[in-house]
């Protein structure tokens, strides 16, 4: 009879040895008090700041002032003309709806896919993502001869019978801009009630520490609600990710409905989805990369995340590359002759200084991002980044004005030349967007400190058992 084998003694784990800093994602973040210290001191006001926003108050005080006139005056003043009565009221509009996609995309689908340079950046695309569709849902207004109407495009029981035209995409872009705004103000919300909660805690002032108690919804930090946050924003991220292809898409049905030459194409949506994302990444870097050298967040915000972020632009850019290509390969193998030329008059017609910034600005210069040095040099992707927002508002300016001022009778060609009108409202909107902005840095964590935390080492245990 064989022998049974005396049974294995329990393994009793060993301390955890200390975890080499260069092995982990953030090496110069020692413990979570850190994170709580740094991040928190940048909601301290400095003389900078009150610098920009008052620059940003300005910006806006100039377009308030514009549309003021333009009320007074009509809409003449803006420099719309038959037949081209859209212009930079519907460029911007389109302009700021595609800045607002790269916070959907970041926070929402590189979430879903667990892309782990997303998390010191996504609080910074989330905020861009709600101040842009704010900032984009001004000129559908702005456009209105009478702005105070603007609340007949909604559908609402009134006594008079009046219904907007559900057939028509400016009724779309209604529910496809209010939508979006909900539902990104929302992720936004639910995400930042952790670290509302850490404020409350930190918080001395007792109005200031009863404000962030209410909007921290009772946050204690349990076990219990850790499992109901965590269920509540996968599901808003799964909620949000079509937001990204649904809403650009709607927004590009505004052209690709109409029978205007270069408008009507199946290609419009893709495309306005991917010029979006692009758009917005060029955005984030805009903002990201001088928070973090003057808030001293270069050991959050690394190099590492940017050089991902910054392959991701180079993606986008070579997508919205093929789009151009496919755009004008379609007008050539259409035969069409309107269509033909209409493309050739886009590039070296009236308008070729437009079409060319947008072609050097979105295909040429992002191909730098090839090299990985350029791609890690912060310099060069801050400047990249003003090149790539110049870029997309003419390829915006491109899609709209030559259409309108070109299309299929000769009788009706015409030309565009905006106003200081249009340039001040337009002056006006980076004004609301960066005051807005520069607000919510001062009031809320612009990291996600609770994220932050899970790629930070978990504070060690002393040999007695307590912290």
């Amino acid at each position: 009879m064989a022998t049974m084998a005396p049974p294995t003694p329990p393994r009793v784990p060993k301390p955890a040895p200390n975890i080499p800093r260069a092995g982990l994602r953030l090496p110069a973040v020692r413990d979570y008090a850190q994170v709580d210290r740094e991040v928190t001191a940048v909601l301290h006001p400095t003389l900078a700041w009150f610098g920009a926003l008052s620059v940003a108050v300005t910006c806006l005080g100039i377009g308030i002032f514009a549309w003021m006139y333009q009320i007074y005056a009509g809409m003449g003043v803006a420099g719309y003309r038959p037949p081209v009565m859209w212009g930079v009221y519907v460029v911007s509009f389109v302009f700021w709806v595609g800045i607002g996609h790269a916070g959907t995309l970041i926070s929402a689908i590189l979430y879903l896919f667990r892309a782990g340079f997303r998390t010191t950046i996504y609080r910074v695309s989330e905020v861009m993502t709600v101040f842009a569709v704010m900032t984009a849902g001004l000129f559908p207004i702005l456009h209105l001869g009478r702005p105070w109407k603007f609340f007949w495009l909604i559908p609402y029981p009134n006594w008079r019978y009046i219904w907007p035209n559900f057939k028509s995409p400016l009724v779309w872009d209604v529910f496809a801009i209010l939508t979006y705004l909900t539902i990104s103000s929302t992720f936004l919300y639910i995400g930042l009630i952790p670290d509302i909660a850490v404020l409350r805690d930190r918080e001395t002032n007792p109005i200031r520490k009863a404000v962030f108690g209410a909007l921290a919804l009772g946050w204690r930090n349990s076990d219990r609600e850790w499992r109901h946050f965590a269920r509540a924003y996968l599901f808003l991220a799964a909620l949000a990710t079509p937001l990204v292809l649904s809403v650009h898409s709607v927004v590009s049905f505004d052209f690709a409905m109409a029978l205007e030459p270069g408008w009507h194409t199946t290609i419009f949506p893709p495309y306005f989805v991917a010029g979006a994302i692009f758009s917005g990444i060029g955005m984030v870097f805009t903002i990201v990369i001088p928070l973090r050298r003057y808030f001293g967040l270069r050991h959050y915000i690394t190099l590492n995340d940017l050089d991902a972020a910054a392959k991701l632009c180079l993606f986008t850019s070579l997508l919205v590359g093929c789009a151009y290509l496919s755009e004008f390969y379609v007008a050539w193998y259409s035969g069409n002759p309107v269509e033909q030329q209409y493309f050739w008059n886009r590039v070296f017609g009236n308008w070729w200084w437009a079409a060319w910034i947008m072609l050097l600005c979105n295909m040429i210069l992002p191909l730098s991002l090839f090299s990985q040095k350029l791609r890690r040099n912060t310099i060069w992707l801050w400047i990249l980044s003003l090149f790539i927002n110049l870029g997309m508002w003419f390829e915006r300016f491109v899609i709209v004005v030559p259409s309108l001022s070109h299309d299929y009778e000769p009788w009706r060609w015409s030309s565009y030349a905006p106003t200081w009108v249009d340039y001040a409202i337009l002056i006006g909107s980076f004004g609301w967007f960066f005051m807005w902005f520069l607000l919510f840095v001062k009031q809320l964590p612009i990291l996600a400190i609770t994220e932050v935390k899970e790629i930070v080492p978990a504070p060690r245990r002393a040999p007695g058992g307590s912290h």
